[in-house]
């Protein structure tokens, strides 16, 4: 089991390897480790954003089928937020007292602030940050999000998410400076993904100082 998760966690490098070995499996094993980041919340540490890139390059060097690949991890990442989203709702708002040594208590508590600034938008920026992607949606059922709207935004991020990753992966993920650097250009991807969202915190918080220190 730690042998295998070692190569999970590096999929970067092994996904040659699971293609030869598991042939069309592979398609099922990648289908559940999308489902099972976005799906519960006791896995926020699977790979994300490196398999989607690493999984295009290999649908460009015709390993995998890109349009297979794509429409199978965006249906993973849909249900996945589903679930996740039905659990939170189950569990309801007592999740954030409670003590579980199974949930990351700060991370969830971050997600909660987040998606209390931020709203149903959460569910698509989050997509392209790790930790936030996996709690995002659970938060959302705590929070009692209307069933509609968060299909709304959560079918919008598992498709921006799925295709753009996959997309750069394919066009991309052959060039040698990348596909060596390829866990730096993730790190410079997700920061990219948080600068909005860190500007806009920093406007609201510079609007509410102005109109505090303008009040007689």
């Amino acid at each position: 089991m730690p042998e295998f998760l070692t190569m999970l966690l590096q999929i970067d490098q092994y996904l040659g390897i699971w293609v030869a070995e598991y042939g069309a499996w592979i398609y099922l094993i990648l289908f559940c480790i999308i489902f099972s980041e976005t799906g519960l919340v006791i896995f926020p540490f699977l790979p994300g954003d490196s398999l989607l890139f690493i999984a295009g390059a290999f649908g460009a060097a015709g390993a995998l089928d890109p349009l297979v690949l794509g429409l199978l991890l965006f249906l993973a990442a849909v249900l996945g937020n589903t679930v996740n989203y039905h659990i939170g709702r189950f569990i309801g708002p007592r999740v954030f007292t409670s003590e579980s040594r199974f949930l990351d208590q700060k991370a969830l508590l971050k997600t909660h602030a987040f998606y209390a600034k931020h709203g149903g938008k959460t569910l698509v920026v989050s997509r392209f940050l790790p930790l936030f992607r996996t709690f995002a949606p659970f938060v959302a059922g705590v929070g009692q999000m209307h069933g509609g709207w968060f299909q709304f935004y959560n079918i919008m991020g598992a498709f921006i998410w799925i295709a753009g990753l996959i997309s750069l992966g394919y066009f991309f993920g052959h060039i040698p400076i990348i596909r060596d650097h390829l866990n730096a250009i993730v790190l410079i991807g997700v920061a990219a993904a948080a600068v909005p969202v860190a500007l806009g915190v920093l406007w609201r918080l510079a609007r509410h100082v102005l109109a505090r220190t303008r009040r007689p």
